[in-house]
C-alpha cells in the first residue's frame, strides 16, 4: 500500500498446540485510525504483543516506517516512534499526574538508563510547561498535584494516554482503552481520542465497545480464531454477513 508506513506480513504465533495467529497481514496507512476487533480469544493482544516486542511471532516481519521490528526490545521500539497504552493502566500511583507525565518525557529524551533530572532547567521548564498543557487538554489540570493512584479508573486510563502522547509517537497503540469504564468515562475517553485524531497520529485500537470502535475508526480488521476475516471501513464491517456472524451479531462481548 502506497501510503502504509506499519505492515504486518504472514505473521504466525503458537502457543504449544494451539495457532495464536495464522498467517495474519495487515497495513495501516499514515495518519488513520485502525481498529482490530474480535471475540475473545481471537488473539488481538497477542498479534499486539507481537507489535511492541513483548512477544517474538513465529514467522513473518513487522515493519514500521520502513524498520523491521522483530527482535527488537520495547524500549528499542518505544525510541523509534512506538507507543501503546495498556488494558490495565501502568502508572506510577504514588506520584502526582504531573510527575507521570514528566517522566516518560525525559525517559524519551534521556534514554532509558540516563534519566537526569537536571539536566537543563530550560528543558525541564519546557517539559513541565507541555505536561501541564497535556493534562489541561485530557481534563486533568486541576488533579495534577493529586498522587495518580487515588484516581478513578477512567482517569487513569487518560492519564496513561496523556503519558504516551507527551513522547510524541508517530504510531499510538490503544488495548481496549475503554475497558472496565462506565459509560460516562467511555463517552469521555471518546472525545478525547476524537481530540488526538484531529492531530494526524496514526493510531491503532483494539477494542471490545462497538460505540468506540465505529465512533473513531477510518478501517477496520476483524480478527478471529487468529486470523483476519474481514477489513474495510465502519459502514462496510457493519454490512458484512460475515462479520455479523463471527462477532457483531454473537455473544461475545471483546
Amino acid at each position: 500500500m502506497e501510503n502504509s508506513f506499519f505492515q504486518i506480513q504472514g505473521v504466525n504465533k503458537t502457543f504449544g498446540g494451539l495457532i495464536a495467529l495464522d498467517n495474519v497481514n495487515l497495513s495501516v496507512e499514515q495518519g488513520t485510525v485502525h481498529a482490530i476487533i474480535g471475540p475473545n480469544g481471537a488473539g488481538k493482544s497477542t498479534l499486539l504483543n507481537c507489535c511492541i516486542g513483548k512477544l517474538k511471532p513465529d514467522t513473518g516481519t513487522v515493519t514500521f516506517d520502513g524498520r523491521n521490528v522483530i527482535g527488537k526490545t520495547a524500549y528499542e521500539i518505544n525510541q523509534i516512534g512506538i507507543a501503546r497504552v495498556f488494558q490495565t493502566p501502568e502508572i506510577f500511583p504514588e506520584l502526582s499526574l504531573i510527575k507521570n507525565v514528566m517522566i516518560p518525557a525525559f525517559a524519551k529524551r534521556d534514554g532509558q538508563f540516563k534519566i537526569n533530572w537536571f539536566k537543563s532547567l530550560i528543558d525541564e521548564d519546557a517539559i513541565y510547561e507541555e505536561a501541564v498543557k497535556i493534562l489541561d487538554d485530557f481534563g486533568l489540570k486541576e488533579q495534577m498535584r493529586h498522587h495518580a493512584g487515588n484516581m478513578s479508573r477512567g482517569d487513569k486510563r487518560r492519564l496513561e494516554l496523556a503519558m504516551s502522547l507527551i513522547q510524541h509517537p508517530k504510531l499510538l497503540l490503544l488495548d481496549e482503552p475503554t475497558a472496565g469504564m462506565a459509560r460516562h468515562d467511555t463517552n469521555k475517553t471518546i472525545e478525547t481520542l476524537k481530540k488526538i485524531k484531529k492531530s494526524g497520529m496514526t493510531k491503532i485500537i483494539i477494542e471490545h465497545d462497538m460505540h468506540v470502535v465505529f465512533s473513531l475508526a477510518d478501517k477496520i480488521s476483524v480478527l478471529a480464531q487468529g486470523a483476519i476475516i474481514a477489513e474495510g471501513t465502519p459502514d462496510e464491517i457493519k454490512g458484512n454477513p460475515v462479520v455479523q456472524e463471527a462477532y457483531l451479531g454473537g455473544t461475545e462481548d471483546a
